[in-house]
């Protein structure tokens, strides 16, 4: 069922609560303390854009194999997006980018009991009808803008359901290795070499490979030796930054 809200502090803080079940969507039109990754807050303006959280309790899914969720999740948007003409690629480790501008975003959160992964929460942004953002963002891009039309957000929202829902499945059936394999054909900039930024502030020449089953992202330096980096172990480093 998709519930919808005028206003919440955040839809991720909403779908915790435990009257939402499995396959539950909390949708709002304005959120006021909206997170997303790295500690960035996710606002978009209000009736413009879709913010909302999708709630799933995969107990089947040992956490240590986690990364799989995300990965559906990332591809049910990119699935969406192609419904309505929109070719998207995700941005490790589950951004949605279409050339390099970020379309949505999507910051996954877990809930353990007794080593159960007993909720996860898909919480994702996405720019549809904005045709103006702040100068503040780095790169910001919406569906009516790639597209040069308006889009009824309740319908996109339907659309992204279902596809969620169609991915889901996928994993829930065992149907993991097609998964990553999609996974890893959509990732953006694979096989290009681009720059990327340490924690250190020392930046180098790499290539995408891959990403492993945890979640790593695999880059290729220079000198043809590959690197497992995880989340906030390495950045991108994009042409406007």
């Amino acid at each position: 069922m998709i519930y919808h809200f005028d206003i919440l502090s955040s839809t991720n803080d909403e779908a915790f609560d435990p009257r939402y079940g499995e396959g539950d969507i909390v949708v709002a039109e304005q959120q006021t303390e909206g997170r997303g990754q790295r500690g960035h807050k996710w606002l978009g303006g209000r009736g413009e854009n879709l913010m909302f959280t999708a709630v799933f309790e995969p107990r089947f899914l040992p956490p240590v194999r986690q990364f799989l969720f995300s990965e559906a999740v990332a591809l049910a948007l990119v699935d969406a997006m192609r419904e309505w003409g929109v070719e998207a690629k995700i941005k490790w480790t589950n951004d949605i980018y279409v050339g390099d501008s970020k379309l949505a975003g999507i910051l996954i959160e877990h809930r353990l009991v007794r080593g159960e992964l007993a909720r996860s929460i898909a919480g994702i942004g996405l720019n549809v009808n904005q045709m103006k953002f702040d100068d503040s963002l780095p790169n910001p891009v919406s569906m009516a803008q790639i597209s040069g039309r308006q889009f009824n957000c309740r319908e996109v929202l339907n659309c992204v359901a279902e596809k969620l829902q169609r991915r889901y499945l996928q994993l829930q059936q065992g149907g993991v290795d097609a998964l990553q394999e999609e996974y890893r054909n959509t990732l953006y900039r694979l096989d290009e070499e681009h720059w990327f930024a340490l924690p250190d502030g020392n930046r180098f020449r790499g290539t995408i490979r891959g990403v492993e089953a945890s979640g790593a992202l695999l880059v290729e330096d220079a000198e043809g030796a590959v690197g497992s980096y995880m989340f906030k172990e390495i950045e991108f480093v994009l042409k406007n930054r």
